[in-house]
């Protein structure tokens, strides 16, 4: 009798092995089926970001009339704990536990917290907004709930992410952890598109009734898809001691002063901070200048993440031939930077096929940039530190990304101020945060430079930069 299960795994692990990028990692020991298991914590940080990044940025500017700079602001919060990012990561290298595990005790703490976010979200986000009965309550209230609900949701994927992924290079050798790190990355996105278009479907006909039904499902979701995820994936010890590490101030420094490890550090932040900075703004644009619906809007989402999944791809099957992961940080701006262009250029040719191809073009871009940091970032990371190392790079994204976020929300507000009674069209206001982000990619290019005239002598880990 056909065993359907044994050959549908098989199947999917064929298929994925010739497909999906970085899928060459798996291994008899660590087989497809439990790598694309672990990967389960990244659906859910996908989903979360969409949520804050995607729907709900268009629901509270458009829908619920929250002012963008406010929004920006809320989803910028997260980036409060994204510096801690490399303080987490170097905690589960060092924690010590009687039931001998380092990384599941941070997974479970930061899943609570994602929980905790969305369970209260709703609710807040309506009383901000005035909703209904709402409208009588104290303003503070909502403020102060709604920041609570973002702080909870985004420290727990802070968290979650930061440890999952140094639990995913426990599993494999040392010289395929970033070939896992990137596999994680791809199921990330590949999250990030299956939530858009079931979040875009579900809230085809919004009401805030429907609202809270998709966040609270995002919750339950959460808890359940972390659980299943890191269930019997880290190995377990009968005896453990404390791990005798220097302290995360000593053990910084040493990354820190690494060769190119500073500059490649501003790289990450300039480069992620222009793919970042109009991300609270796209679909409000295409909501007002291109009168794209709710739905249609948070497709794009799945549009850009699909771009990048493109883009992971071809760097992917680049570096997987020796390619310089500097060289590919320049092509990630070189791309980004047309990209942005074309969305400029959407609005008065008012040509939606142009935004939509623009949006994956920075996609593309954004992810050509990340899979190059990534790679020489943990190319560069010292030995036992692979927590550190994923942590400060997490960390630097992370921070550059909520502060380009925030950004973009108060320039577009104060364009919409500056109008007065001229009589200037919808797009004047979101004009200036693209053209930032033009501009912010080409001092990224300046600064990335540098790195790939290191000489390949100057110390021992300098010629992952070339």
């Amino acid at each position: 009798m056909l065993d359907y299960r044994s050959f549908a795994l098989n199947k999917l692990s064929r298929l994925s092995t010739r497909y999906l990028p970085f899928a060459d990692v798996a291994s008899d020991d660590v087989p497809m089926t439990r790598l694309l298991r672990l990967s389960l914590f990244q659906v859910t940080v996908g989903m979360a970001l969409v949520l804050l990044v995607g729907t709900l940025n268009r629901v509270m500017i458009v829908e619920l009339g929250v002012s963008a700079a406010l929004v920006s602001v809320m989803i910028a919060l997260p980036i409060l704990f994204a510096p801690l990012r490399a303080l987490i990561g170097f905690k589960s290298d060092t924690h010590s536990s009687a039931l001998g595990l380092r990384r599941f005790p941070y997974i479970y703490r930061g899943t609570l917290l994602q929980f905790g976010g969305f369970a209260i979200m709703p609710f807040a986000l309506l009383v901000l907004s005035g909703y209904g009965e709402a409208i009588d309550a104290p303003r503070w209230i909502g403020l102060s709930s709604a920041a609570l609900s973002f702080l909870l949701v985004g420290a727990g994927v802070h968290m979650v992410q930061t440890v999952g992924l140094t639990l995913a290079t426990d599993l494999v050798p040392q010289e395929d952890q970033p070939k896992v790190v990137g596999l994680m990355y791809v199921m990330l996105l590949v999250g990030m598109i299956g939530s858009a278009f079931i979040f875009g479907a579900l809230l085809e006909k919004y009401s805030p009734g429907r609202l809270i039904q998709v966040i609270q499902g995002a919750a339950v979701l959460t808890v359940l898809l972390n659980a299943f995820s890191v269930w019997k994936q880290e190995v377990r010890g009968r005896h453990v001691q404390a791990v005798a590490a220097p302290p995360f101030s000593v053990a910084w420094e040493r990354f820190a002063n690494r060769a190119g490890a500073k500059r490649l550090l501003a790289v990450i932040a300039l480069g992620t901070f222009a793919f970042g900075i109009a991300d609270v703004i796209i679909e409000p644009y295409g909501g007002q200048v291109l009168r794209m619906s709710v739905a249609a809007t948070t497709k794009l989402t799945a549009t850009l993440a699909l771009g990048t999944l493109f883009g992971l791809a071809v760097a992917s099957r680049v570096l997987g031939r020796g390619g310089s992961p500097t060289r590919m940080c320049l092509m990630g701006a070189l791309v980004g930077i047309p990209g942005y262009i074309a969305i400029i250029l959407a609005s008065p040719l008012d040509w939606l096929a142009l935004f939509v191809a623009g949006t994956f073009a920075t996609g593309v871009g954004a992810g050509l940039f990340g899979h190059g940091t990534l790679t020489a970032t943990m190319r560069s990371a010292p030995d036992s530190q692979t927590g550190l190392a994923l942590g400060a790079w997490g960390a630097v994204q992370a921070t550059a990304a909520g502060a380009g976020v925030a950004l973009g929300g108060v320039i577009r507000d104060l364009m919409l101020q500056l109008q007065g009674d001229h009589q200037f069209t919808p797009s004047m206001a979101y004009l200036p945060v693209f053209s930032m982000q033009i501009l912010f990619l080409a001092f990224a290019l300046i600064a990335v430079l540098p790195l790939l005239r290191l000489p390949p002598t100057q110390t021992d880990n300098s010629a992952y930069f070339r």
